[in-house]
Protein backbone atom coordinates (compact mmCIF):
# COMPACT_ATOMS: atom_id res chain seq x y z
CA UNK A 1 0.00 0.00 0.00
CA UNK A 2 1.94 3.23 -1.10
CA UNK A 3 1.31 6.67 1.21
CA UNK A 4 1.94 9.96 -0.78
CA UNK A 5 5.26 11.22 1.41
CA UNK A 6 3.74 14.52 2.32
CA UNK A 7 0.93 13.12 4.06
CA UNK A 8 4.03 11.33 6.61
CA UNK A 9 5.63 13.94 6.75
CA UNK A 10 2.72 15.76 7.93
CA UNK A 11 1.84 13.17 10.71
CA UNK A 12 5.61 13.09 11.94
CA UNK A 13 5.72 16.77 12.70
CA UNK A 14 2.15 16.51 14.37
CA UNK A 15 3.83 13.62 16.22
CA UNK A 16 6.61 15.62 16.97
CA UNK A 17 5.07 18.62 18.23
CA UNK A 18 2.42 16.65 20.54
CA UNK A 19 5.90 14.43 21.40
CA UNK A 20 6.41 17.20 24.71
CA UNK A 21 4.39 16.57 27.56
CA UNK A 22 3.49 20.54 28.04
CA UNK A 23 1.99 20.29 24.24
CA UNK A 24 0.35 17.65 24.87
CA UNK A 25 -1.64 18.69 28.35
CA UNK A 26 -2.14 22.14 25.78
CA UNK A 27 -3.50 19.95 23.28
CA UNK A 28 -5.83 17.96 25.89
CA UNK A 29 -7.59 21.07 27.32
CA UNK A 30 -8.38 22.28 23.67
CA UNK A 31 -9.82 18.72 22.98
CA UNK A 32 -12.79 19.45 25.24
CA UNK A 33 -12.98 23.51 24.57
CA UNK A 34 -11.41 26.63 23.59
CA UNK A 35 -8.96 28.60 25.16
CA UNK A 36 -6.95 31.84 25.33
CA UNK A 37 -3.07 31.97 25.90
CA UNK A 38 -3.53 33.45 29.30
CA UNK A 39 -6.11 30.59 30.24
CA UNK A 40 -3.17 27.62 29.39
CA UNK A 41 -0.73 29.71 31.27
CA UNK A 42 -2.70 29.90 34.04
CA UNK A 43 -4.01 26.22 34.09
CA UNK A 44 -0.53 25.27 33.74
CA UNK A 45 1.32 27.46 36.20
CA UNK A 46 3.46 28.47 32.82
CA UNK A 47 4.49 31.72 31.74
CA UNK A 48 3.48 33.54 29.34
CA UNK A 49 6.76 33.17 26.56
CA UNK A 50 6.64 29.78 27.65
CA UNK A 51 3.26 29.49 26.40
CA UNK A 52 3.87 31.39 23.26
CA UNK A 53 6.61 29.15 22.36
CA UNK A 54 4.71 26.04 22.98
CA UNK A 55 1.70 27.70 20.69
CA UNK A 56 4.29 28.66 17.78
CA UNK A 57 4.95 24.98 17.65
CA UNK A 58 1.71 23.77 17.68
CA UNK A 59 0.47 26.12 15.10
CA UNK A 60 3.64 25.70 12.60
CA UNK A 61 2.66 21.98 12.97
CA UNK A 62 -1.31 22.58 11.99
CA UNK A 63 -2.08 21.11 15.73
CA UNK A 64 -4.55 24.46 16.29
CA UNK A 65 -6.00 27.35 15.15
CA UNK A 66 -6.13 31.01 16.77
CA UNK A 67 -9.28 33.03 15.84
CA UNK A 68 -10.26 36.61 17.46
CA UNK A 69 -13.13 37.06 20.33
CA UNK A 70 -16.13 38.28 18.72
CA UNK A 71 -16.29 40.39 21.77
CA UNK A 72 -13.37 41.61 23.06
CA UNK A 73 -10.86 41.98 19.73
CA UNK A 74 -8.27 42.30 21.60
CA UNK A 75 -8.80 38.69 23.16
CA UNK A 76 -7.91 35.37 20.86
CA UNK A 77 -8.82 31.70 21.27
CA UNK A 78 -7.06 28.98 20.75
CA UNK A 79 -8.95 25.80 19.09
CA UNK A 80 -7.78 22.40 18.31
CA UNK A 81 -8.16 21.46 15.02
CA UNK A 82 -10.11 17.70 14.40
CA UNK A 83 -8.06 17.21 11.40
CA UNK A 84 -4.75 17.40 12.87
CA UNK A 85 -5.95 14.44 15.51
CA UNK A 86 -7.29 12.41 12.67
CA UNK A 87 -3.77 12.91 10.61
CA UNK A 88 -2.20 11.17 13.91
CA UNK A 89 -3.77 7.69 12.61
CA UNK A 90 -3.06 5.78 9.24
CA UNK A 91 -4.96 6.79 6.62
CA UNK A 92 -8.10 5.19 5.61
CA UNK A 93 -8.42 2.31 3.51
CA UNK A 94 -11.06 2.10 0.69
CA UNK A 95 -13.48 0.03 1.40
CA UNK A 96 -13.32 -3.14 -0.30
CA UNK A 97 -16.00 -5.53 -1.43
CA UNK A 98 -15.57 -8.08 0.83
CA UNK A 99 -12.66 -9.03 3.28
CA UNK A 100 -11.49 -12.81 3.32
CA UNK A 101 -9.19 -14.13 5.66
CA UNK A 102 -6.89 -16.78 4.49
CA UNK A 103 -4.77 -19.24 6.11
CA UNK A 104 -3.51 -22.60 4.96
CA UNK A 105 -6.46 -24.89 5.96
CA UNK A 106 -9.24 -22.73 6.48
CA UNK A 107 -9.76 -24.91 9.77
CA UNK A 108 -9.06 -22.77 12.81
CA UNK A 109 -7.76 -18.81 12.04
CA UNK A 110 -9.45 -17.84 9.16
CA UNK A 111 -12.73 -19.08 10.37
CA UNK A 112 -12.27 -17.32 13.76
CA UNK A 113 -11.47 -14.16 11.73
CA UNK A 114 -14.03 -14.13 10.00
CA UNK A 115 -16.67 -14.94 12.53
CA UNK A 116 -15.13 -11.91 14.64
CA UNK A 117 -14.76 -9.71 11.55
CA UNK A 118 -18.85 -10.10 11.17
CA UNK A 119 -19.47 -8.94 14.26
CA UNK A 120 -17.31 -5.51 14.31
CA UNK A 121 -17.71 -4.08 10.49
CA UNK A 122 -20.45 -3.94 8.00
CA UNK A 123 -18.36 -5.20 5.41
CA UNK A 124 -18.89 -8.90 4.44
CA UNK A 125 -16.52 -11.39 4.83
CA UNK A 126 -15.66 -14.60 4.03
CA UNK A 127 -12.86 -17.58 4.86
CA UNK A 128 -10.51 -19.49 2.73
CA UNK A 129 -7.30 -22.00 2.71
CA UNK A 130 -4.99 -22.49 -0.01
CA UNK A 131 -4.96 -26.95 1.26
CA UNK A 132 -7.97 -26.31 2.92
CA UNK A 133 -8.69 -29.39 5.54
CA UNK A 134 -12.36 -31.51 5.26
CA UNK A 135 -13.85 -30.14 8.38
CA UNK A 136 -13.13 -27.19 10.90
CA UNK A 137 -10.81 -28.07 13.87
CA UNK A 138 -13.25 -28.53 16.85
CA UNK A 139 -11.37 -26.50 19.27
CA UNK A 140 -12.36 -23.45 17.02
CA UNK A 141 -15.56 -24.12 16.92
CA UNK A 142 -15.61 -24.38 21.02
CA UNK A 143 -13.85 -21.41 21.07
CA UNK A 144 -15.74 -19.38 19.39
CA UNK A 145 -18.94 -20.67 20.58
CA UNK A 146 -17.57 -19.78 24.32
CA UNK A 147 -17.73 -16.36 23.09
CA UNK A 148 -20.81 -16.18 21.56
CA UNK A 149 -20.16 -16.80 17.42
CA UNK A 150 -20.85 -19.64 15.37
CA UNK A 151 -18.84 -21.58 12.85
CA UNK A 152 -19.95 -24.39 10.39
CA UNK A 153 -17.60 -27.07 10.90
CA UNK A 154 -17.88 -28.11 7.53
CA UNK A 155 -17.76 -24.95 5.69
CA UNK A 156 -14.31 -25.28 4.41
CA UNK A 157 -13.42 -23.57 0.76
CA UNK A 158 -10.41 -23.37 -1.07
CA UNK A 159 -9.17 -19.68 -1.89
CA UNK A 160 -9.67 -20.00 -5.27
CA UNK A 161 -13.22 -20.93 -5.06
CA UNK A 162 -13.74 -17.73 -2.93
CA UNK A 163 -11.87 -14.99 -3.99
CA UNK A 164 -12.80 -12.09 -6.48
CA UNK A 165 -12.18 -8.88 -8.06
CA UNK A 166 -12.22 -5.95 -5.25
CA UNK A 167 -11.79 -8.12 -2.11
CA UNK A 168 -8.97 -7.97 0.37
CA UNK A 169 -7.10 -10.43 1.86
CA UNK A 170 -5.65 -10.99 5.09
CA UNK A 171 -3.16 -13.47 5.65
CA UNK A 172 -3.47 -14.97 9.04
CA UNK A 173 -0.65 -17.26 9.10
CA UNK A 174 2.69 -17.38 7.46
CA UNK A 175 2.58 -19.82 5.41
CA UNK A 176 -0.17 -17.93 3.27
CA UNK A 177 1.51 -14.93 2.96
CA UNK A 178 4.98 -16.70 1.81
CA UNK A 179 3.34 -18.95 -0.70
CA UNK A 180 0.76 -16.24 -2.52
CA UNK A 181 1.99 -14.61 -5.59
CA UNK A 182 3.94 -10.81 -4.75
CA UNK A 183 1.37 -9.08 -6.68
CA UNK A 184 -1.59 -10.12 -4.59
CA UNK A 185 -3.33 -7.84 -2.64
CA UNK A 186 -3.21 -8.29 0.93
CA UNK A 187 -2.58 -7.47 4.45
CA UNK A 188 -0.44 -9.62 6.35
CA UNK A 189 -1.14 -10.82 10.00
CA UNK A 190 1.56 -13.15 11.85
CA UNK A 191 -1.21 -15.47 13.65
CA UNK A 192 0.56 -18.45 15.73
CA UNK A 193 -1.42 -21.17 14.10
CA UNK A 194 -2.95 -22.89 17.58
CA UNK A 195 -3.97 -26.85 15.86
CA UNK A 196 -0.05 -28.22 16.74
CA UNK A 197 -0.18 -27.31 20.43
CA UNK A 198 -4.14 -28.51 20.23
CA UNK A 199 -5.10 -27.18 23.70
CA UNK A 200 -7.81 -24.81 24.49
CA UNK A 201 -5.31 -21.82 25.65
CA UNK A 202 -3.44 -22.08 21.94
CA UNK A 203 -7.16 -21.15 20.55
CA UNK A 204 -7.56 -18.56 22.89
CA UNK A 205 -4.69 -16.90 22.51
CA UNK A 206 -5.28 -16.93 18.37
CA UNK A 207 -8.95 -15.43 19.20
CA UNK A 208 -7.56 -12.56 21.25
CA UNK A 209 -5.24 -11.97 18.54
CA UNK A 210 -7.30 -11.94 16.07
CA UNK A 211 -9.75 -10.06 18.09
CA UNK A 212 -7.02 -7.47 18.95
CA UNK A 213 -5.93 -6.82 15.07
CA UNK A 214 -9.88 -6.78 13.92
CA UNK A 215 -10.74 -4.04 16.41
CA UNK A 216 -7.29 -2.07 15.37
CA UNK A 217 -8.22 -2.34 11.32
CA UNK A 218 -12.33 -1.97 10.77
CA UNK A 219 -12.19 1.74 12.03
CA UNK A 220 -9.48 2.56 9.27
CA UNK A 221 -11.96 1.29 6.40
CA UNK A 222 -14.20 3.74 4.71
CA UNK A 223 -17.38 2.95 5.37
CA UNK A 224 -19.50 0.57 3.39
CA UNK A 225 -21.64 1.31 0.56
CA UNK A 226 -23.22 -1.59 -0.79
Amino acid sequence: MNVELSSIEARAKIHAALGDPTRLAIADILAIGDASPGEIGAHLGMPTNLVAHHLGVLTEAGVIDRRRSEHDRRRSYLQLRPAALAALHPPRLAAPRRVVFVCTRNSARSQLAAALWGERSPIPAASAGTEPAERVNPRAVRTAKRHGLRLDSTATHHLDDVTGDGDLLIAVCDHVHETLPADCTRLHWSVPDPVPVDSDDAFEAAYTDLADRIERLAPTIEEHHP
